[in-house]
């Protein structure tokens, strides 16, 4: 659905986007994480056809950037952070205007529009002026707007800036919800717990370049190293030496909690709880060490700031 190459764009002596190469496919979402002024929206106007590339090229829904933008901004919904909503109009009336400046027919524009007010509970509030909603309300309707003709790409900047927790909520569920095997979505935010949460892929962009993509759990591996687990004991740890299977390592001990450097869980853990039983040592608990995609952000900033 989207897919580039070398993508760039200059402005006078400053590369705001400088050789960016991914894909994202149909039922995907990727998040792209970075600093403000790492390239993000660039990178959205860029895909949208509303900047012409410098070098390099990008197709979206099929279609060329820079030889086909019509056919490319008729196939993206986006939702920038300052979504420019009329405050004098309606819910019903503004999604009605951008039906028609999509060029929808009256009834399947009337269709659609009931559609997607009932899909993001906005049915009760079509009526009144946009001034008089509230943030999700609007970050809604922003969407539905995003919506309207159906696109099968949606790039959205920042989804979430600036709202309130319950707001924010409402909004990424109805994100999560519209993931399908027919549309592809790019995110762009800052917000990194909900890019853990919605996106299958990430890239880190910095000063226009990518930095490192996967998904969570390869960047995990690759920035963070193995997996870490953790084994709450009743009662006294074995006495003298122990010998723990191959791939695992002990790393730290506090109180009843044992922490363990596995290289591979499937092979490992197995093991490892049958020599603790075999020792017997009372296992209450056994988990993963929680490590987040903010711990592999810092860790990827580090990385580059070092090099």
């Amino acid at each position: 659905m989207i897919q580039t190459e070398d993508l760039s764009k200059q402005f006078g002596d400053f590369w705001a986007v400088d050789g960016l190469s991914f894909e994202v496919h149909p039922g995907q979402i990727l998040a792209l994480l970075g600093q403000n002024g790492a390239g993000k929206t660039t990178t959205v106007r860029l895909l949208t056809a509303v900047l012409a590339p410098s070098r390099g090229w990008a197709q979206v829904a099929g279609y060329d950037v820079r030889k086909q933008a019509d056919k490319v901004r008729a196939s993206v919904g986006v939702l920038t952070e300052q979504h420019g909503l009329y405050l004098r109009m309606s819910g019903a009336e503004y999604l009605d205007f951008f039906g028609q400046i999509y060029r929808l027919n009256g009834s399947a524009r009337r269709a659609r529009i009931a559609a997607l007010l009932e899909y993001f509970d906005l049915t009760g509030v079509a009526g009144q002026n946009i001034g008089a909603y509230s943030k999700g309300m609007r970050q809604k309707l922003a969407l539905a707007r995003a919506l309207i003709h159906e696109p099968p790409v949606l790039l959205l900047d920042e989804p979430t800036s600036a709202m309130d927790p319950e707001s924010a909520r409402l909004v990424r569920d109805s994100i999560a919800s519209l993931r399908s095997e027919n549309r592809t979505i790019l995110i762009c935010t800052h917000n990194l717990a909900e890019a853990e949460l919605l996106a299958d892929q990430i890239a880190i962009i910095y000063r226009g370049k990518i930095l490192i993509s996967g998904t969570v759990e390869e960047l995990k591996r690759r920035l963070l190293g193995p997996a870490e687990y953790e084994v709450r004991i009743r009662g006294a740890w074995p006495p003298g030496s122990f010998r723990l299977p191959v791939g695992v390592t002990l790393i730290g001990e506090v109180d009843s909690v044992r922490r363990f450097r596995v290289e591979d869980a499937n092979q490992s853990n197995p093991l490892l709880l049958q020599a603790l039983v075999s020792q017997h040592v009372q296992v209450v608990a056994m988990q993963e060490a929680p490590r987040s995609l903010e711990q592999v952000y810092l860790a990827a900033m580090s990385q580059v700031r070092r090099e």
